[in-house]
């Protein structure tokens, strides 16, 4: 399965990492307060080296107990990010539902617009056929900045049927299929329940044919799980980077780069092997004196 984005190519046979950045001063897992783009472009750059292939931007944070922010101060805060990022070579997304951000951050050398509205902003789409970037269409009921929890008969049948809706929105507009990801929203308008119950029904999701993203890192779903703030949910967040690896996850958006690219590297080879040279290296061997 290849992922075409603009000028470049992701090859997904084997799941694939997405880093975060949050240019936001109010995100539920990072510090609070103003953010310098340098060092958060220095950050994404180090997340590259750590394993991600994908560097993931934000401007508003996803958090509902705080105001929405004008589109003029979201494309303020990804834009010079995006622009040191491109520079440097990175393959970088910006996480927007908003028309006006997506054309600025692709025109600052993003390839992939992370619509977590599910098209909210039809004009997204467009936009995103006009560049030939990547989209990814999230599952949400709920208007961003909003927090419900509406009723599902059965939440991976309406997830499903949702995505397949809005899949075709965006071949409307352009969007061909070699550049559209699916995301079930895990958290979204959901309760923990319902989270799990994606994870562990991924695979009739999977069936769709489009490459599925799964954003589980730190989530709330695995506070409950755990009993732990979110600094401290990267051990549940692995158990469910395996959960969406086992399912036919090909890309996984998370925090912890480098730990996330060890465990999928043990994950891959203890389901498909490995080759009969795989050796430890002697300066790994031990910990330095």
């Amino acid at each position: 399965m290849i992922l075409r984005l603009r000028d470049r190519e992701l090859d997904l046979a084997r799941p694939v990492i997405m880093g975060i950045v949050n240019a936001t001063p109010d995100s539920f897992s990072d510090r609070q307060g103003p953010k310098d783009p340098g060092e958060l472009a220095e950050r994404g750059l180090r997340l590259m080296e750590e394993g991600a292939a994908i560097v993931d931007v934000g401007g508003e944070s996803g958090r509902t107990d705080t105001e929405a922010v004008p589109v003029e101060v979201e494309i303020e805060r990804v834009v010079p990010v995006i622009e040191r990022l491109a520079e440097g070579g990175a393959l970088a997304s910006v996480d927007t539902w908003r028309g006006p951000v997506a054309r600025a951050a692709l025109e600052a050398g993003a390839h992939m617009v992370n619509d977590v509205s599910g098209l909210g902003d039809e004009s997204v789409a467009a936009v995103c056929a006009e560049a030939g970037a990547a989209l990814v269409i999230t599952h949400t009921t709920a208007p961003p900045k909003t927090k419900v929890f509406p009723h599902y008969d059965d939440v991976v049948t309406t997830v499903r049927e949702f995505l397949e809706q809005r899949a075709a929105a965006a071949r409307v507009a352009g969007v061909g299929d070699e550049h559209i990801v699916l995301d079930p929203g895990i958290d979204i308008a959901k309760s923990p329940a319902e989270s799990v119950e994606l994870l562990r029904r991924l695979p009739e999701l999977a069936e769709l044919g489009l490459p599925l993203l799964l954003a589980v890192s730190r989530k709330d779903f695995i506070g409950a799980l755990t009993e732990r703030p979110p600094a401290a949910r990267d051990a549940g967040t692995l158990a469910a980077v395996g959960a969406a690896a086992d399912g036919g996850a090909k890309i996984v958006r998370v925090h912890d780069v480098a730990g996330t690219r060890d465990f999928l590297r043990v994950h891959d080879a203890l389901r498909h092997g490995t080759d009969d040279g795989l050796a430890l290296a002697p300066e790994v061997r031990r910990e330095a004196v």
